[in-house]
């Protein structure tokens, strides 16, 4: 199935066109209800990492409908090792450079390590600084039911809350980077975890690293949109970090990402052309020059 008719298929499914989230008209941002209604229709759809103004507008443009600023910028454009690191003032501000670089797109901004930790105040003024400083439509944190009363107060407060679930890396001090959810007692504490998670007001939840048949089982239960990242194919939305998906990582990256792209070696080769263009004299050319 081509991309345009993937879109098409969607917009068939729905009494409107404009409703889809992916392949729908329009240029309003997406907000939580129309990702409520989405649910309600059965309707799949995709999400990005994002954090520029330009890449962002490329997703944006291309009719991905939510675009997540996540703190994984640590790992993929900071240079940290994990994303334990990453920082408030440094998630402002990519995540004012993606608003600023989209149109349609609900752009949900990650509450880093240490910025919501402490309680539901301290959520909220994080949360706060994302949703008036860089202008996202909704924030991400991690934890199911140790996070309950900060979902609880941003919700009442206003803010839409995506939760995240299962294999939570900021955690990774304390858990590793493992599969989440495998045995009865760990599967029993991922359910009362989704659950936990919708009754605190969350829009929706990222199961991260889970089995398949326990993903699908979360999103069966829940009301409120899955969205899996290496959590099988029944969740209702899937999610990947862009420089996975599109090549751009160098080393080995997780099992259930699937690469659309090379672009380290598109750049590399590039970057080689230029410089061998520069030491041989052939750039700049004629057509290059400024007279």
């Amino acid at each position: 199935m081509t991309q345009l008719s993937a879109a098409q298929t969607v917009q068939n499914r729905t009494s409107d066109g404009s409703k889809a989230l992916y392949g729908g008209k329009g240029t309003r941002r997406i907000t939580v209800r129309d990702i409520a209604l989405a649910k309600e229709r059965g309707e799949k759809w995709p999400m990005l990492t994002a954090y520029d103004a330009m890449t962002a507008s490329v997703f944006d443009e291309a009719g991905i409908p939510v675009l997540l600023v996540g703190d994984s910028a640590g790992n993929c454009h900071l240079g940290y090792e994990t994303t334990v690191p990453v920082t408030m003032d440094e998630m402002t501000m990519l995540s004012a450079a993606v608003v600023r670089g989209t149109q349609r797109a609900l752009i949900v901004g990650d509450l880093p390590f240490g910025s919501y930790q402490e309680g539901p105040v301290q959520a909220l003024r994080s949360a706060t600084r994302l949703v008036k400083d860089a202008g996202v439509g909704a924030v991400k944190l991690e934890g199911g039911e140790r996070s309950h009363e900060q979902i609880r107060l941003l919700v009442e407060s206003g803010i839409p809350v995506m939760a995240h679930i299962g294999l939570t890396p900021q955690s990774v001090n304390a858990m590793g980077y493992r599969v989440q959810g495998r045995g009865e007692e760990a599967a029993q504490q991922l359910l009362r975890d989704a659950k936990a998670v919708q009754d605190a007001g969350a829009f929706a939840v990222v199961l991260e690293l889970v089995p398949a048949e326990l993903a699908a089982e979360v999103t069966r239960v829940l009301h409120i949109p899955t969205v899996g990242i290496g959590a099988g194919v029944e969740c209702d939305a899937q999610v990947l970090v862009w420089t996975d998906m599109l090549g751009l990582t160098g080393g080995r990256v997780p099992k259930f990402v699937k690469k659309y792209g090379n672009l380290r070696e598109v750049m590399g080769n590039a970057v080689k052309e230029f410089a061998e263009d520069v030491v041989g004299g052939a750039f700049p050319a004629e057509e290059n020059s400024v007279h």
